[in-house]
C-alpha cells in the first residue's frame, strides 16, 4: 500500500499540562489535586472539597514560582515542538498527524478526539511522554483518554505507548547528555545525581512499576557512560510519605561526604517546566551554593534530534505491531 492510500493515523502525545498564565496557577493545580490517582485526599466523595483547601494555600506560592520561570509553564509550547518535529519525522513513514492531550489543562483529551474525528481520523496511537509507567501519570491519562473515546460518536482504534525506560535511542540522547555535562567540570571531581519526580511510596507499595522502570534506565544509562549516580527524588507535595531521600536530602548527604560538585539528572523529565527550571535551576542550585557545591543540571531532551528519534521508533514500532505498517 503507498503512502497516500494509507490511512492518517493520528499520535497523541500525552502529558501533565501546566499554567500558562498566573491567573492560571489556581484552577490548574484543583484540576490536579482533584484527581485521585495523583493523591487521596481523604474519602473519594471529600476529594475535591479537600482539593479546594490546599489550592488555596497553595496558589499564592505557586504563582510565585511561575513568575520566576516567565510567568507559566513552557511545557504546553515545547510539547508542540516535539509534536512538529515527530510529524516531520513520520512523514517518510506514512500519513500521520501529530497532537498533544494535556492531563490537567487545555487541549485536553477530549476536544483533541474531536478534532480526530472531524479529519476523519479513527487510528491513534496514544504516546507517553513518560518514559517510566505510573498510574499516577500514564495510567492518569490513558484512562482519560479511553473515558473521552468512549463518550465520541464514532469508535477509535487505540495503540497505548505506555512506557519505554530503556529505548535505546532515549538512551542514547541521555547519555549524549551526561557525557556534555561532566565536560564542563574539566576534569574536575563531579558526584552523578538522578533526580525524579517523587510518588507517594503506597504506590509502589501496591505494585506501582515506576522505580523499577527508573531502575532500567539507570542501568541502562551508566552502560553507555559508565559513570555510576544516586537517585532521589523531588516535588513532594501533600501529607503522605513520598519517596525517599528527596533531592535536598541527597544535596545535604553529598555536601557532608565533602563533595563539591554535582551534575544533577532529571531522569523523569523530558522537557523543561517548572520542575527543572525553578526547582533544579533555582531551588536546588541555590542550596547546593550554600552547602559549599557547584550544582549543573544536564540539558532536557525537549526536541533534541536523538530523542525525537526514539519517539518515531516508538510509533513506528507500535504501528506495526497493529498491522497499520508494513
Amino acid at each position: 500500500m503507498s503512502k497516500k492510500e494509507q490511512e492518517t493515523i493520528a499520535v497523541i502525545l500525552l502529558n501533565l499540562g501546566g499554567p500558562e498564565r498566573l491567573e492560571d496557577v489556581e484552577p490548574f493545580l484543583l484540576n490536579l489535586f482533584s484527581d485521585r490517582k495523583i493523591i487521596r485526599l481523604g474519602p473519594k466523595f471529600m476529594q475535591k472539597f479537600i482539593a479546594r483547601r490546599i489550592v488555596k494555600k497553595r496558589a499564592p506560592k505557586s504563582r510565585e514560582t511561575y513568575r520566576l520561570i516567565g510567568g507559566g509553564s513552557p511545557l504546553a509550547r515545547i510539547t508542540g515542538e516535539q509534536g512538529a518535529a515527530l510529524e516531520k519525522e513520520l512523514a517518510a513513514t506514512g500519513n500521520f498527524k501529530v497532537m498533544m492531550a494535556m492531563r490537567y489543562w487545555p487541549p485536553y483529551a477530549k476536544e483533541v478526539l474531536a478534532r480526530c474525528q472531524e479529519q476523519g481520523i479513527s487510528r491513534i496511537v496514544a504516546l507517553t511522554l513518560y518514559p517510566h509507567y505510573s498510574v499516577a501519570t500514564t495510567g492518569s491519562s490513558i484512562d482519560d483518554l479511553k473515558k473521552a473515546a468512549a463518550s465520541c460518536a464514532s469508535p477509535f482504534q487505540i495503540a497505548e505507548i505506555e512506557s519505554w525506560p530503556d529505548q535505546p535511542d532515549y538512551i542514547e540522547s541521555l547519555a549524549a547528555n551526561v557525557t556534555a555535562g561532566v565536560a564542563r567540570f574539566n576534569g574536575a571531581p563531579v558526584e552523578l545525581v538522578y533526580s525524579a519526580h517523587s510518588l507517594p511510596k503506597k504506590f509502589i507499595d501496591e505494585g506501582d512499576p515506576y522505580l523499577d522502570h527508573m531502575n532500567r534506565t539507570i542501568k541502562a544509562l551508566e552502560a553507555k557512560t559508565g559513570i555510576s549516580g544516586r537517585l532521589c527524588f523531588q516535588s513532594r507535595s501533600g501529607p503522605v510519605e513520598w519517596l525517599a531521600p528527596s533531592t535536598p536530602e541527597m544535596l545535604a548527604t553529598i555536601a557532608a561526604e565533602g563533595i563539591k560538585n554535582v551534575l544533577l539528572v532529571p531522569i523523569s523529565f523530558v522537557s523543561d517546566h517548572v520542575e527543572t527550571l525553578y526547582e533544579i535551576d533555582i531551588l536546588y542550585h541555590d542550596l547546593a551554593k550554600e552547602l559549599g557545591m557547584r550544582l549543573e543540571r544536564v540539558e532536557s531532551l525537549n526536541i533534541q534530534l536523538r530523542f525525537i528519534a526514539a519517539l518515531r521508533q516508538l510509533v513506528v514500532e507500535s504501528c506495526q505491531s497493529h498491522g497499520w505498517l508494513d
